[in-house]
């Protein structure tokens, strides 16, 4: 007798019912399974994200400051490269602006 009896009475009582306990017992672990994941999903979440924070740490917010300016200058240097034929004079100011910063 096993732990499963209490699961499935009947597989002890009618031969037949073995049959359908085989076929039945991994959809049911899978079921409770999946009741599990969704259950505990905030934990396992909140696992993942602290391991991936200690594969790649936070930036500081000085760096994260320097990586936006950096950005903002990239983007008006790009805009100002797009200006240079047909407007010189907006095109030197944007590069005023970027160099700024």
């Amino acid at each position: 007798m096993s732990i499963l009896a209490i699961a499935f009475p009947a597989e002890a009582a009618i031969p037949v019912a073995q049959a359908f306990a085989g076929a039945a017992r991994p959809l049911i672990g899978l079921g409770i399974f999946a009741t599990l994941l969704m259950l505990f999903k905030p934990l396992i979440a909140g696992m993942l994200r602290a391991a991936l924070l200690l594969i790649t740490p936070r930036k500081s917010l000085q760096e994260r400051k320097a990586g936006n300016n950096m950005q903002g200058a990239l983007m008006l240097n790009r805009m100002a490269r797009e200006l240079d034929s047909s407007q010189p004079s907006l095109a030197a100011e944007l590069r005023m602006l970027a160099a700024r910063d």
